[in-house]
């Protein structure tokens, strides 16, 4: 985790102290991980802390590890190419524009589109279905044992936690930014 990840998570960590915490989840990732043992620092009464990777970042397939902007220009070159090629060559400064304008629309679609993942990636629509089938267990957990859990999640998969709480539709999840050092928190009616 870098520094500025600890700080979010230290920033997290005082925010969550005065809340109670039975249950805590965490992905695989050093970064889910690192964020929850800062928050569980002020929580000893947490008795329960659960590996799952439903929780994981979305994975980006090919495209894991780069930067946006490598992304795009990886994408603009191969479009430039296939222009070229089906056309022959264009006058620069238009080809160069058509290249970069393709770029930013496939770039969107992989990047926030629903339905479209990354090559041998994951879509949103199918990181939706691993957390939603993590909702499901969750909350019959919670209701059989009456419990408060914390969740460190990633950002993609916070969307779909965001959007069943939140009650969003697909397009205002896909608009969601996360921050970094703040928390989101749902109440779950148990029963009597």
């Amino acid at each position: 985790m870098t520094k500025s990840g600890y700080r979010s998570a230290g920033t997290i960590a005082r925010k969550l102290q005065n809340k109670n915490i039975d249950v805590a989840y965490h992905s695989h990732l050093s970064r889910s991980k690192e964020t929850l043992k800062e928050v569980l620092r002020f929580h000893p009464e947490c008795r329960e802390i659960l590996e799952d990777d439903h929780l994981i970042e979305r994975c980006y397939g090919d495209l894991e590890g780069r930067s946006h902007r490598s992304f795009q220009d990886e994408v603009k070159k191969k479009v430039l190419a296939a222009v070229e090629q089906k056309y022959g060559e264009l006058e620069n400064p238009s080809r160069q524009k058509f290249g970069a304008e393709a770029a930013q629309q496939i770039f969107q679609a992989v990047h926030r589109s629903y339905d479209v993942p990354p090559p041998d990636g994951e879509s949103l629509k199918t990181v939706e279905k691993r957390v939603r089938s993590f909702i499901k267990d969750l909350l019959k957990k919670m209701k059989k044992e009456r419990i408060n859990v914390a969740i460190s999640a990633h950002g993609n998969s916070m969307r779909p936690f965001r959007r069943y709480f939140e009650k969003l539709s697909v397009a205002e999840m896909l608009q969601l930014e996360n921050p970094w050092d703040e928390y989101f928190e749902y109440t779950v009616s148990v029963g009597r």
